[in-house]
């Protein structure tokens, strides 16, 4: 059965092309008695005529972002304010703190007292440093 004719119909129908109609295989024969518009809107309604999701890009596949240096306009803080910096920095020096307490590193006094002086830190590799162990 050619059904050419009514898939194309229903895609004008959906607005879609035609790749994303799918007839039902078990629902042809009602598919081929269908001639007009109402008749084609009816059958997608009831399932026996199927409008596919549109198919996305992966990410993978999308052209790459142009990151250059050459493409950034702005200060120097304009891509990473200093706010965000500070909380990366300070964040990581907290979990790294607090790996030392619980590895035994470092007792619960020394934690504290580290603790407050943690922002005259400038990485995690000085912090380190500077326990010493």
């Amino acid at each position: 059965m050619d059904l050419e004719y009514q898939k194309k119909l229903a895609a004008k129908v959906a607005g879609v092309g035609l790749d994303r109609v799918r007839i039902n295989p078990e629902k042809i024969d009602l598919v081929s008695e269908a001639v007009t518009r109402a008749d084609i809107r009816r059958l997608i309604r009831s399932g026996a005529i199927e409008i596919l999701q549109k198919r996305g890009i992966s990410g993978a596949r999308k052209k790459p972002r142009r990151k250059g240096p050459g493409s950034r306009k702005g200060g120097k803080y304009s891509k990473l304010p200093r706010k965000r910096r500070w909380i990366r920095k300070i964040r990581a020096l907290r979990r790294e703190l607090r790996r030392m307490k619980e590895q035994g590193l470092i007792d619960s006094k020394e934690y504290r007292e580290l603790y407050a002086k943690l922002s005259s830190f400038n990485s995690v590799s000085q912090l380190r440093a500077h326990v010493g162990r």
